[in-house]
């Protein structure tokens, strides 16, 4: 495969591998839950590359659906590149707004979006998708960073959505009416989760308008149906034949260069089961009868996605500005409701966790919670916004459509949409350099949450529950059992207390029955190579273990 190079790529290589662990803070005052959970729907406030790093103790490899849609590097959306990097080379970069004269934007683009993949990629589960919004600016770069992250055999589709409805009579060259949106699987191996951890798309319902071709009803049980061909252009000796309509006498050949779509001998059986119609006097031509019960239940999606079919901008526009009908209109090109609710019914099933860590408006969050509302799914949306916005627009757009929009046109939306969710915030760097510095101490259960992540690649099932010897949790891989042996305060850190004894080392060998044990902890009197071999505990001292972060 053709490597893809830009500006700072040498550089921002393995970013995401330096980027700090911060902690996840739930703040109950802006929450809309009954008790704030990191177990919950999550609207997270905060740079979004620390937040998806952040994330990862909760979420690596669980998350079933990615849906993002980042700057699309117009020259005019006033964004900048303000990733914390320190090389020289694009320090010059920061703060600095990339408008449509910076040489170097389309590379400022890519270096904000190289980690951010990376990142996205270990939150993505192994049966799971992400799709991106994208116009022509930076499409076909972002295809070539999408192939060589998710990696080139991975690509699904790349969707186009007919943003506008009408034509724009002042555009100079032509009148621009559609977007794209990229579709990669985790995995995309052969379709079949159950063999091994790949992506299965999901078919889209079928709709009324389909539904009534099948008019006729011959009230024997079979249900409706609707007339087909019975000939194909492919052509068979075999199934060249006449047919005898069984009425008449009248015979019947198929078209010339084709033949029947069965045996003769199939046929006959289908006239006896009254599957062959011969027109409603019994005096016409062979054709077969489609039963509903027999068709697909659901249609394959196409790559072409129109606006009747799943909404426009300006319809976006108009929806949004139903919601907050006490004020300006916050966003101007809001993604459409429908759109993304046809790409969560394709993506995953009624308990997939939704990922979007360029959150805008919140269009996300809305869908999820009413196709959970439509169909009884358990879907979970983690958003992710970095602007002054979150609360006010974000956050509140998901608040007015749980609790109901008296306004709106839609029933449901009336009476509220139901669910929660939790507002996070970004706290202190979970960090050695806080913790030789007396600052800022994590919690305990943040950085137990961070460290059996570090020692196992794991999320914690649950939140941990922290007893006398700081056990963790146990790998649900091999075993392994991790302990913390830490308080947030200096006169824990700085007492004997903190100290791996030999009390500890009986209980945490009697606890892990033989398992392989990892104890984080500020210091440890017994030989490291003697507690490997003889106790199979393998202790990681503080706070040098955190520069794995």
């Amino acid at each position: 495969m053709t490597e893809f190079s830009f500006k700072g790529k040498e550089i921002l290589y393995s970013h995401h591998l330096a980027v700090p662990c911060k902690e996840l803070k739930a703040d109950g005052a802006k929450s809309l839950a009954d008790k704030p959970s990191l177990d919950d729907n999550l609207i997270v406030h905060g740079d979004n590359l620390a937040a998806l790093r952040a994330l990862l103790p909760f979420y690596a490899g669980r998350v079933n659906c990615i849906y993002i849609d980042p700057p699309y590097n117009t020259g005019n959306e006033g964004w900048c590149y303000n990733d914390n990097v320190s090389h020289p080379a694009l320090r010059e970069w920061l703060g600095k707004e990339v408008g449509t004269d910076d040489m170097e934007r389309h590379d400022k683009w890519c270096a904000m979006m190289w980690p951010r993949l990376h990142l996205l990629k270990e939150l993505l589960a192994e049966d799971g998708v992400i799709f991106i919004s994208i116009d022509d600016n930076e499409q076909h770069r972002l295809r070539m960073l999408m192939d060589e992250i998710f990696g080139e055999g991975n690509f699904i589709a790349n969707i186009i959505w007919q943003k506008k409805y009408a034509p724009s009579n002042d555009a100079k060259y032509f009148s621009d009416n559609h977007d794209f949106v990229l579709c990669y699987a985790k995995n995309r191996g052969n379709g079949n989760v159950a063999m091994g951890a790949s992506w299965k798309r999901r078919l889209l319902p079928r709709t009324e308008k389909q539904d009534r071709l099948y008019r006729y009803d011959d009230k024997d049980g079979k249900g409706r149906w609707r007339t087909d061909n019975l000939s194909v252009k492919s052509y068979s000796s075999e199934y060249d034949y006449p047919i005898v309509n069984p009425n008449t006498g009248e015979v019947y050949n198929p078209p010339q260069g084709g033949c029947w779509r069965t045996s003769k001998e199939n046929l006959q059986n289908w006239i006896k089961e009254n599957r062959v119609f011969f027109g409603p006097d019994g005096k016409g031509a062979p054709q077969l009868k489609r039963y509903l019960r027999e068709v697909q239940q659901g249609l394959v999606p196409l790559t072409v996605w129109l606006h009747e079919e799943v909404g426009h901008t300006d319809g976006a526009r108009k929806s949004i500005k139903e919601i907050f009908s006490d004020k300006e209109s916050p966003f101007e090109n809001p993604k459409s409701l429908n759109l993304l609710k046809q790409i969560f019914t394709i993506a995953g099933d009624k308990n997939a966790i939704i990922l979007d860590s360029f959150a805008g408006s919140g269009t996300t969050a809305q869908a999820v919670l009413a196709l959970n509302k439509e169909d009884g799914g358990n879907r979970k949306f983690i958003l992710v916004e970095c602007e002054d916005y979150a609360d006010k627009i974000t956050a509140e757009r998901v608040r007015r459509v749980i609790k109901g929009v008296p306004q709106a046109r839609d029933e449901a939306l009336q009476r509220g949409l139901g669910g929660s969710f939790t507002w996070c915030t970004l706290g202190a760097d979970i960090s050695a350099r806080n913790l030789l510095q007396g600052k800022k101490y994590p919690d305990w259960d943040a950085l137990a949450r961070h460290v059996f992540f570090l020692g196992t690649g794991e999320q914690l099932p649950k939140t941990p529950t922290k007893n006398a010897h700081g056990f963790v949790g146990k790998s649900s891989r091999d075993g392994r059992c991790v302990y913390l042996l830490y308080e947030p305060s200096d006169d824990f850190l700085k007492s004997s207390e903190s100290a791996f004894s030999d009390a500890h080392r009986a209980a945490i060998h009697k606890h892990s029955l033989g398992q392989e044990a990892i104890v984080y902890g500020v210091v440890c009197d017994t030989p490291l190579a003697r507690l490997k071999r003889e106790y199979n505990i393998t202790f990681v001292p503080l706070p040098w273990a955190l520069l794995g972060s």
